[in-house]
């Protein structure tokens, strides 16, 4: 009887331990995914001051391109850091390295639509 309740002692511990774990495992995910999501919205509002610049009127697109890709490093590194710590606390069993190419293609891709926006409104060139 003793050795049946010891047991029964143990499996609720046991399921509690694994219970409380999925629930850090999941508050990480969040904590992961809401810094991320930070980091994304510090990039785009700095990308989105780099637009606005009076400076940036007569450049071309590939000067423009230049400037926004050397623009707001730490908004940047600050972004891409984020977003690989959320890749991988979401997808652990996945190498780093395509983790890391995800968050490079993020940062291309926010550049891009930047860039973009930058040509689309735009006044004609004389």
């Amino acid at each position: 009887m003793r050795m049946l309740m010891l047991g029964a002692a143990l499996m609720m511990m046991t399921s509690a331990a694994i219970t409380y774990s999925a629930m850090a495992d999941d508050d990480d995910a969040k904590g992961a995914q809401k810094l991320a999501m930070q980091g994304r919205d510090d990039y785009w509002h700095c990308l989105a001051r780099e637009y606005s610049r009076d400076s940036n009127q007569g450049l071309s697109e590939q000067d423009f391109g230049r400037s926004v890709a050397g623009a707001c490093p730490s908004e940047r590194q600050y972004y891409r850091v984020a977003l690989l710590d959320y890749l991988t606390t979401q997808y652990p069993n996945i190498d780093s390295g395509a983790h890391l190419a995800t968050a490079n293609r993020a940062v291309e891709s926010a550049q891009k639509d930047i860039v973009t926006a930058f040509i689309k409104h735009r006044p004609p060139q004389k």
